[in-house]
């Protein structure tokens, strides 16, 4: 009798189990989403006149002001943390968050975004052996090839194999390299703190951090001028909201349930939204090596969640 009850105990937490990680990658995915409608938005806000510093501010300011507004009002509790732990959200948004972005533009003003965005997409591997090292996170064949498909999706996507145009400065691969660690360390940062607090808290300290953070470069009557331009609010509010605030609420669930290594593979869901975007929304340039790049993201997402594969 024990026994058969014992089985049907691990047989719920056995479905329980599959149930979260099912749930776990609907949440990384969406989060991809998310992230890929970023250059619908910064098209947009670059046009109107924000550099990049300040659309980084903005991003983080606005999810920031929205999520703190809400969680002091409904769910003032979630705030409580023990200030020594203030270290884990300074490493998600100070040196994630932050960071990465720095890093980003730099690379974007020394090269062009193709060579940027590949070089970005180097996080994934950082993820895998820092995952490895810190978490002892297996690395199998199945994790291994959807990292080489990715990659090269993420490629085609950027458009990386029509040319640079030019030898690629050292500075500019430096900085490329730098913004994909820096990406990484958030799934790293990230799994460290969701030990200890929930989504919300995690996610609400990582935006306050990264804003706080990103003052010293900002000059506030600039971006006050260009905000008053009613045309532009919509795309301030998207981008903070659609493409910040809701995607990183989403991975930081995610990676409740998932392993960081295979989150950060599943998240290069966003280079084929972004694809799918400047093709049907921005109408930019269809090309068919973009589209195999997303026919290969698909492929590595796909492949990260077929049961009995190690």
């Amino acid at each position: 009798m024990t026994e058969s009850v014992g089985k049907k105990q691990a047989e719920r937490a056995e479905k329980m189990h599959g149930k979260n990680a099912w749930m776990g990658t609907v949440f990384v995915l969406t989060a991809g989403v998310c992230w890929g409608f970023i250059g619908f938005f910064s098209s947009h806000l670059s046009g109107a006149g924000y550099s990049p510093v300040q659309l980084a501010f903005l991003r983080n300011i606005v999810a920031s002001v929205a999520m703190w507004g809400y969680l002091l009002i409904f769910r003032r509790e979630t705030l409580k943390i023990n200030w020594k732990d203030l270290w884990m959200f300074i490493g998600t948004g100070t040196f994630s968050v932050v960071f990465f972005n720095i890093a980003y533009f730099m690379t974007i003003e020394q090269t062009t975004l193709s060579v940027a965005a590949i070089l970005l997409y180097t996080a994934p591997c950082f993820v895998m052996v820092m995952s490895a090292l810190l978490f002892h996170e297996k690395v199998t064949r199945t994790k291994g090839a959807a990292l080489v498909l990715a990659l090269f999706g993420c490629a085609c996507t950027t458009g990386i194999f029509h040319g640079v145009g030019g030898s690629v400065p050292a500075f500019g691969i430096f900085t490329g390299i730098a913004s994909g660690f820096c990406y990484a360390l958030y799934s790293i940062f990230g799994h460290i703190a969701l030990k200890k607090y929930g989504t919300v808290t995690v996610t609400a300290y990582t935006f306050l951090v990264a804003a706080v953070s990103l003052l010293p470069f900002i000059n506030m009557g600039e971006i006050a001028a260009l905000t008053a331009e009613p045309s532009v609010l919509g795309n301030i509010i998207g981008i903070g909201i659609i493409s910040t605030l809701l995607p990183y609420i989403f991975y930081t669930m995610g990676l409740q349930s998932t392993e960081p290594g295979k989150a950060s593979v599943m998240a290069f869901v966003e280079p084929m939204v972004a694809t799918l975007v400047s093709i049907f929304i921005l109408k930019e340039e269809f090309t068919w090596m973009g589209m195999a790049g997303v026919a290969a993201i698909f492929l590595s997402i796909v492949l990260l969640n077929v049961k009995g594969r190690d």
